[in-house]
């Protein structure tokens, strides 16, 4: 059966400024990610990899072309969402190279604020981040705070709070960067699992060589053309 694709870009570009002065971070780009996948954006610094992630993360505006998420067109043009702090909500978790837990609630409550901007209860949202953290094999760190958690434990815990919301899209920017080549490996099989059993899909900025064997497929961005490796 023909999996769902997740994330559909269609002649995507972007350009900054106008004339002689102007430069183009993505030109006329095509991307499907389907159910399931785990895929990687490589390439040099200035290639376009950051500015495409948050494309899709819809925080910052494409020039040209069209994006759908999760089936829905959310871009063409220009935003078709009014309200785009929900559409990310919704439907797109992030993760980034430093963990960003906020220093002054544990891990739990890391988790549970996500949950509880949402709408959620804080009953429900305490339930729900202590089910992640228990899933991503921190539960016992549930009431540790930031400072007093190792490398892996940090990142394991933004991981729960990206997949709060249960996003079908999860972007990565660097996320095993900070870690070494043991940890690491945990962290892209436990997102590998992740991808398999919530059908999401996960697009990840990386320079990290050692992880690249953990991806379905590897992205290479050239001066913002987007080439399949394989």
């Amino acid at each position: 059966m023909e999996r769902k694709v997740i994330v559909d870009i269609k002649g995507v570009a972007k350009h900054y400024g106008a004339g002689e002065a102007r430069v183009d971070a993505l030109r006329n780009l095509d991307l499907q990610v389907h159910a399931g996948e785990v895929v990687a954006l490589l390439g040099p610094s200035g290639s376009g990899k950051t500015t495409l992630l948050n494309i899709i993360g819809c925080i910052i505006a494409p020039s040209e072309g069209q994006v759908s998420l999760d089936g829905e067109l959310v871009f063409d043009t220009r935003w078709l969402r009014n309200d785009l702090r929900r559409l990310r909500l919704d439907k797109i978790g992030f993760i980034f190279q430093a963990h960003n837990l906020l220093p002054f609630l544990n891990a739990t409550d890391n988790v549970a604020l996500v949950l509880q901007l949402a709408g959620k209860s804080r009953a429900q949202a305490q339930e729900r981040a202590l089910e992640l953290l228990d899933y991503l094999e921190v539960g016992n760190r549930a009431r540790a705070m930031p400072a007093l958690l190792s490398g892996g434990e940090a990142q394991r815990v933004a991981i729960a709070r990206a997949l709060a919301n249960t996003p079908r899209i999860i972007l990565a920017d660097e996320p095993t960067a900070a870690l070494d080549s043991a940890r690491a490996g945990i962290v892209m099989d436990l997102l590998r699992k992740l991808a398999a059993e919530q059908e999401a899909c996960i697009i990840a900025v990386t320079h990290d060589e050692k992880i690249l064997d953990r991806f379905d497929r590897l992205f290479h961005l050239r001066d913002g053309r987007l080439e399949d490796d394989r």
